[in-house]
């Protein structure tokens, strides 16, 4: 399974009144892993950018004039995306300004190169009603440090929601299936598999008071059911004889 975390970088909010993207990044996943196969690049968008823009990317028309501009590497980005599953947060934010682009070259729509369109702000708002789900704020959630992070950068913010991705993802796995892998696709590298009788797990024994403790909470529970808990049963062996085991 092939999928890319991508995120653009514009000169305003509105396509529709002629903003332009002037970077874009891309991360790539396979089965859910980090390739570390990226696609960036900042480009010229023969026009100034928005003093608001400018405050949160810090992207000048200096910087940007001798970059590329957007014609020169659209094939190069929808060869990159093609087939692949596409998340992004805000989507139809970057997908709008993708597509307004690629309509001044004549070009079909972003979403007819690609895949699934995943949006993981929509995700966020499903997984965490009424809070706030911005990039920042889901980074904090899944404790995803982003002190790097004083400016906006489609790269940096890519590789920031890759991991926000896999975290808000990952359900209920434990560490140990984690490090197990996934089946891998035909043609990559095989991760490397950990064998279960190699990982030694601590084992803490209650102290003296916490066992006190326990017992307190257990003679409350005798005293409220006037005989003994659950808790205090010991659990019967149950034998299975050969009979059993064939008629089961």
């Amino acid at each position: 399974m092939r999928q890319i975390i991508l995120d653009t970088e514009t000169t305003g909010l509105n396509a529709r009144t002629g903003d332009r993207i002037i970077e874009i990044g891309c991360v790539e996943l396979v089965n859910r892993r980090l390739t570390g196969n990226n696609l960036h690049f900042y480009v010229n968008p023969e026009r100034d950018s928005d003093p608001g823009a400018l405050a949160v990317h810090g992207l000048t028309t200096e910087f940007l004039s001798d970059k590329p501009k957007f014609a020169e590497v659209a094939d190069e980005i929808l060869d990159f995306v093609r087939d692949a599953d596409i998340i992004i947060h805000n989507a139809p934010f970057d997908i709008g300004f993708l597509d307004a682009e690629l309509a001044l070259l004549g070009k079909p729509a972003f979403k007819e190169h690609c895949g699934e369109v995943i949006d993981t702000l929509v995700q966020a708002k499903q997984i965490f009603p009424g809070k706030r789900n911005s990039l920042d704020a889901l980074c904090d959630r899944f404790g995803i440090s982003n002190a790097h992070r004083t400016l906006h950068g489609a790269l940096l913010d890519s590789e920031l929601l890759a991991e926000v991705y896999l975290a808000m993802t990952r359900g209920q796995e434990s560490l140990v299936i984690d490090m197990l892998g996934e089946h891998a696709a035909p043609g990559s590298v095989a991760a490397p598999r950990v064998r279960f009788e190699s990982i030694e797990l601590p084992v803490i024994l209650a102290s003296d008071e916490e066992v006190c403790a326990h017992n307190a909470v257990l003679d409350e529970l005798d005293k409220a059911l006037k005989g003994t808990s659950v808790w205090r049963t010991e659990p019967v062996a149950v034998e299975e004889n050969s009979a059993d085991v064939q008629n089961a």
